[in-house]
């Protein structure tokens, strides 16, 4: 199978881990850490997305000495590029690479379905023969 013929819903994590904007910056970088991820989506009090924070979100806060008291609505990024469970990888990837980001949230007509990363394309292709 080419990667131009396989959908995003094979490829995406559909295990989230989410924290809402009010959240404490120094709680969602231990959740980046525990589990062993490079983002979070963050859901506002309807369940809707209200942004993504990435590690490279988080080192921004470390390298401007962010407050203790600082919370995952000070530091996320609110304009969220998704990505639609249907959409090719091919698609996902062009969008990665336009926007210069490793995270791409996927949605469906109910909202946000899985998370597909940089990683998780990197991993399909190395199985590709050339």
């Amino acid at each position: 199978m080419e990667i131009k013929d396989l959908d995003v819903a094979r490829l995406m994590s559909s295990d989230l881990v989410t924290v809402t904007p009010d959240t404490g910056i120094e709680t969602a970088g231990s959740t980046l850490l525990e589990e062993s991820i490079g983002s979070v989506l963050v859901l506002d009090e309807d369940g809707e997305l209200a942004g993504i924070l990435t590690a490279t979100d988080f080192v921004d806060v470390v390298s401007s000495g962010g407050p203790v008291d600082a919370t995952v609505g000070d530091y996320m990024t609110g304009s969220v590029v998704t990505v639609d469970v249907g959409d090719s990888i091919r698609d996902a990837a062009a969008k990665m690479i336009s926007d210069n980001i490793q995270h791409l949230p996927v949605t469906d007509d109910d909202g946000v379905v899985g998370m597909l990363s940089a990683t998780d394309l990197t991993a399909h292709l190395s199985y590709i023969d050339a």
